[in-house]
């Protein structure tokens, strides 16, 4: 059992409530911060903190003595370039330089939009090509990147959790392959804070779906199997598709058709990947 904090960023959020009960529960002393008010009672052993993940210097004084930084924080749906900078990118240097400065690891919320436009026919390795599908896809590939970097270069250790659709339970067709429970998520994180080494990780956050899109990763060094799956919704969901044939197409659904203007292309094209 780690005995440093851990700090969970965007703790307000829908995830980050979850996982505050669920850590709190295992006896873990969090720090929480969110840019807005923590809407929940705070737990035993918990703090929260409201600051800006883009104030570099709240960070940092909030990341002092961590042993590990859950960074759930910043823009978390598709966005306007300039609303994704600041937080998704600005805001993930500020953990990774506290993250450096205080030896601690860092797991970091990433997601299936970094990789949005592979087509649903593959069945992709955590070792996959980033293909993002839009400007938060994008900011999560660059925070894989950067982990990538700080692993290399100043020996931080992270995870990088690929999360697919975290919901109560799924609500279409497309999370048969991308649902992670709320359950599986929690267990997941804890057994990324816990883990005695990592180096640099990708894991797919999904539960044990049938329909899964998504194979090889790195759980192994953690220690984690997902319980729960998608399945037992096949019956009330399998045809509940969206219509718009780019999203049906492709991976990350509904966000690779957002603003979409590319001409369809035709399969006889050798360019038309």
């Amino acid at each position: 059992m780690t005995t440093r904090p851990v700090l969970l960023t965007g703790a307000s959020g829908a995830l980050g409530r979850q996982l505050t009960r669920a850590l709190a529960a295992e006896g873990l002393t969090l720090r929480l911060t969110d840019i807005a008010p923590f809407p929940d009672p705070i737990p035993e052993g918990a703090s929260f903190t409201r600051a800006d993940i883009e104030d570099g210097v709240a960070i940092l004084r909030l990341a002092e003595g961590c042993g590990t930084i859950l960074h759930f924080g910043g823009v978390s749906v598709e966005r306007p370039f300039e609303e994704v900078i600041g937080p998704n990118i600005r805001g993930l240097y500020h953990v990774y330089e506290a993250a450096r400065r205080e030896g601690a690891r860092v797991v970091f919320a990433s997601s299936n939009h970094a990789i949005g436009f592979h087509e649903r026919e593959e069945t992709l390795d955590a070792d996959c090509q980033f293909r993002p599908d839009g400007y938060y896809g994008l900011a999560k590939a660059y925070g894989e990147l950067m982990g990538r970097l700080y692993w290399d270069k100043h020996g931080v250790e992270n995870v990088n959790l690929r999360i697919g659709s975290s919901f109560p339970e799924p609500i279409d067709a497309r999370m048969l392959s991308t649902w992670l429970s709320y359950a599986d998520l929690c267990r997941l994180v804890l057994r990324c804070t816990l883990a005695e080494r990592t180096g640099h990780a990708v894991i797919w956050g999904a539960s044990d779906n049938s329909r899964t899109w998504w194979r090889r990763d790195h759980r192994g060094r953690i220690g984690w199997a997902p319980a729960d799956t998608a399945d037992v919704f096949a019956g009330q969901l399998a045809g509940k598709v969206s219509g718009n044939p780019v999203a049906e197409r492709y991976q990350g659904g509904g966000f690779c058709a957002m603003e979409y203007s590319r001409k369809a292309p035709s399969p006889s094209d050798p360019l038309a990947d």
